[in-house]
């Protein structure tokens, strides 16, 4: 396999169809997909299962208690066994180039890690939009400028900045982009959207204060106090 495709799922009965079928629909069809139900309460656990009957490349695992995103996706990576991690959110959708189109950039260049612009699921807007055209460096200062569910990155160097930070609760893409900018890694966004993003009831938009408060930890590069 040259992807592992990593997905935490809590609560998402709803989006599981959408999000898992833009995975299997993809044209690069040489990757394992590790899905983890964050202790859901809802349906989510039993469609997961469902998919994994389906298609062996997906593998299903299960936390007994819900543990959040972050050590979420670090169970992931260690379970993960390709030259390339791919991320996608459980509410979310995946063009379905989206594989294809990073591999073989990631192959054919010096980058470790790539994302790709996105277009709303709401409004079909695309973003980042204006601030694409702007140094990474600058907007990093202010805001995360990449789509985190489109990150597609080198295993061997996520493994070696330390995975996600598991003091993040929130923000946790924020602080390992961070990371990877002060690790002198090179993030390359592909111009073309291949992601489709919800903006609608999910983290960003129902902990709102929670996100400002470890987001602001990453600008000021300290500990947030859980």
């Amino acid at each position: 396999m040259q992807i592992s495709v990593i997905m935490s799922v809590y609560n998402h009965e709803n989006y599981l169809n959408y999000s898992i079928n833009s995975i299997l629909n993809q044209s690069y069809e040489n990757f394992e997909f590790l899905i983890i139900d964050d202790d859901s309460t809802d349906n989510s656990y039993k469609i997961l299962k469902h998919y994994a009957l389906r298609d062996k490349r997906i593998k299903v695992f299960k936390n007994t208690k819900n543990i959040g995103l972050t050590k979420s996706l670090n169970k992931l990576i260690l379970h993960s066994s390709s030259k390339f991690i791919a991320r996608q959110d459980s509410d979310d959708f995946s063009l379905p180039n989206r594989f294809k189109k990073q591999h073989s950039f990631l192959t054919a260049s010096h980058y470790q890690a790539c994302t790709t612009r996105a277009l709303t699921k709401q409004d079909m807007k695309t973003i980042p939009n204006f601030s694409y055209y702007l140094p990474k460096k600058i907007i990093l200062k202010y805001k995360n400028p990449f789509v985190h569910g489109s990150l597609m990155i080198s295993r061997k160097l996520i493994n070696e900045i330390g995975k996600y930070d598991e003091r993040f609760y929130y923000s946790q893409d924020y602080k390992l982009f961070s990371d990877l900018y002060y690790s002198k890694c090179r993030i390359k966004i592909l111009k073309q959207p291949l992601y489709v993003l919800n903006m609608k009831d999910n983290i960003s938009s129902n902990f709102t204060t929670e996100q400002k408060y470890y987001a602001s930890c990453v600008k000021k590069r300290s500990v947030p106090k859980n």
